[in-house]
This record gives C-alpha cells, sequence and structure tokens, in this order.
C-alpha cells in the first residue's frame, strides 16, 4: 500500500482566532459542529469576523489527510471539484506544492470555503460553503484514475452524495484497493447512520471516528463503539480527544495516548491522525506503531494555527516518527 488517493471536498480553510465564543451565538453556530452554510451566510460570518486575524489554507478534511501522506513521502493524490477563482487557485496550488497528484475538476460556482472559527478554549466551529466542492459527482470519476492507487480515502462528508459515494467505493473494489473513510461532523452522521452502516458493511476497510461521531453512528461510548464498528471493517479506530485513541481489528485491541503539546487550535488533528495511521499501514507497522504515530502528527498540528504545519514541526514530528 504505498500510493494513497483521496477523495473529498476541494475547500479552501479560512481560519479565524475568536476572542470570544459570543460570536458563535450570533451567528448561530453549535460550539464544535460544523454547519453547512450558503454563500450569503458565509460572506456574513467572514464580515463579522474581519477585525480578527485569519490564516487561509487549503483544507478539507481528505486533503488534510493527503497533505500529511505527501509530506511524510507516500505518493499520493487528490480527486475533488473547484471553480474558477482565486480561492480555487490557493486550493490547486497548495497541493501542487506538496507534489500531490491532482485529479481536480473545474466548475462555474464559486470554490467551497469553511470558515473554521477557533474558540480560545482551541476547539473549532465550521461554517462551511460547499460551493463547487459539492458538484463533484459520480460523473466526475475516471476509473483510470484508480489503476494507479492501492489505497482511497474517502472523507465522510461526501455521505450525503450517495450517487458519488457508492461509485467511487465500486470502482476501488473493483480494482482491488483498500477503502478507508473518516467519519465526517457528529450532526452529518446523524443524518445519515443507515447509509454510513450499509457501505461500510459492504465496501470499508477502515474506519476512523471520533467519540462524537462513534456515538452518533452506534448510540454507544468509545469502547462498545469500537466493538460495534469493528464488527463490520478490518480496522476500526476510535478517537477519544486528550484521551487518546482506540484501535481494533479482529480479537487485537490498542489503547493509544497522546503526546504532551500546548494546543493552540485542534483543526485538522483527526485528519493528521490518519494521515499517520495510514503512513503506518502503508509501511507494515503494528497497529500499536501505527495509531502512535497518528498521535504524533496529531499532537504536533494542534500546535499551530490551521491544519499544515510549518517545516521545522514537520522536522521534529518526523524524527519522532522514525523513533516509534
Amino acid at each position: 500500500m504505498k500510493n494513497i488517493l483521496g477523495i473529498g471536498n476541494a475547500l479552501v480553510d479560512i481560519m479565524t482566532k475568536l476572542d470570544s465564543d459570543s460570536y458563535l451565538a450570533h451567528f448561530g453556530l453549535p460550539k464544535g459542529s460544523m454547519v453547512l452554510v450558503d454563500a450569503v451566510k458565509s460572506k456574513s460570518v467572514s464580515d463579522g469576523t474581519l477585525h480578527l486575524k485569519k490564516t487561509i489554507r487549503s483544507g478539507g478534511s481528505a486533503a488534510n489527510t493527503i497533505h500529511g501522506l505527501a509530506r511524510m513521502g507516500m505518493e499520493t493524490g487528490f480527486i475533488g471539484k473547484i471553480g474558477r477563482d482565486e480561492i480555487g487557485k490557493v486550493f490547486h496550488d497548495d497541493l501542487e506544492a506538496s507534489n500531490i497528484r491532482t485529479h481536480l475538476t473545474h466548475s462555474s460556482t464559486e470554490s467551497g470555503r469553511a470558515m473554521a472559527l477557533i474558540s480560545p478554549d482551541a476547539e473549532r466551529t465550521f461554517a462551511t460553503y460547499l460551493g463547487a466542492a459539492v458538484e463533484l459527482s459520480d460523473q466526475d470519476l475516471d476509473e483510470s484514475i484508480f489503476k494507479n492507487y492501492d489505497l482511497v480515502h474517502i472523507e465522510g462528508y461526501l455521505v450525503q452524495n450517495h450517487a458519488l459515494l457508492l461509485r467511487a467505493m465500486e470502482i476501488a473494489k473493483k480494482n482491488h484497493l483498500k477503502i478507508s473513510i473518516d467519519m465526517a461532523s457528529y450532526n452529518v452522521v446523524e443524518a445519515n447512520r443507515e447509509f454510513l452502516y450499509s457501505i461500510i458493511r459492504e465496501f470499508v476497510d477502515i474506519v476512523f471516528a471520533n467519540e462524537d461521531e462513534a456515538m452518533a453512528l452506534t448510540g454507544k461510548d468509545p469502547e462498545k463503539a469500537l466493538d460495534e464498528i469493528s464488527g463490520s471493517c478490518e480496522i476500526a479506530i476510535v478517537k477519544t480527544g486528550r484521551n487518546g485513541s482506540l484501535v481494533k481489528a479482529g480479537n487485537q485491541i490498542h489503547s493509544i495516548g497522546i503526546i504532551p503539546v500546548k494546543s493552540i487550535d485542534t483543526t485538522g488533528a483527526g485528519d493528521l491522525y490518519a494521515s499517520g495511521f495510514l503512513y503506518g499501514l502503508a509501511h507494515n507497522m503494528s497497529l500499536d506503531q501505527c495509531g502512535r504515530i497518528g498521535a504524533i502528527l496529531a499532537g504536533k498540528v494542534i500546535e499551530v494555527v490551521g491544519s499544515k504545519m510549518d517545516d521545522e514541526r514537520w522536522i521534529e514530528a518526523k524524527e519522532m516518527v522514525y523513533k516509534v
């Protein structure tokens, strides 16, 4: 498993550090959630936080994971849809700069963006305008692209497009790719619970979920949720925040700790955990080692604002990974 393809919403993250959670109440955004908004609401959130410090980088759950894998030296690619605008160019150029093969289609609709509002306690809340990203369809999938990869990593936010998700998984299985999926926000999981269960049972090899998403899917606490999810796939991972993560495959269960860090912003923590875990799997490491590498990357990324680490932190992270 050396070449990994990502499929997801091609979004640009506009990270904004809040000095108070009162902004969330003002915009009607539940803390810690991912709320889909239209272009008007997105502009309203942007205009209402103009005076606050912002950072703009490519984002989207699967794209973040693919970026992490590329920085670890893996051969990667990404499928998504962008608009013909400056936001789309930011996304495209960010991928190319990281040596990620771009399999992007274009739309006349504005490119998608996620207004990531970062609370003083580092929790993040997303007001996401999907724009062109949500127009990615099953018709945009070229089977020949999949033939160059060993695993496809799919973000759970795509679950709202059943035809796209099913087609991607059917092509992947036809071409003998492993499939991993990272659950979306708990509210998206709740709205698509039955469909998620059906595709996990039929297609998915590896499932990543945080404890809220696991609860939304199974109605159970992390340990029991882990048991239930692992019964439908090869490897189940439930991320439990400050308590680390739980990994199960067959009868093997591993409890993974966290590394000591000063958390500034949790954006991208789960996505980079998946990067580390899949990196370990690609190198035939044990599940315990995979989880520990995931914990390292997740820990290092929350020391910065946004989902992209600087070069210095990547050097530190790699030194830690190579000692696992």
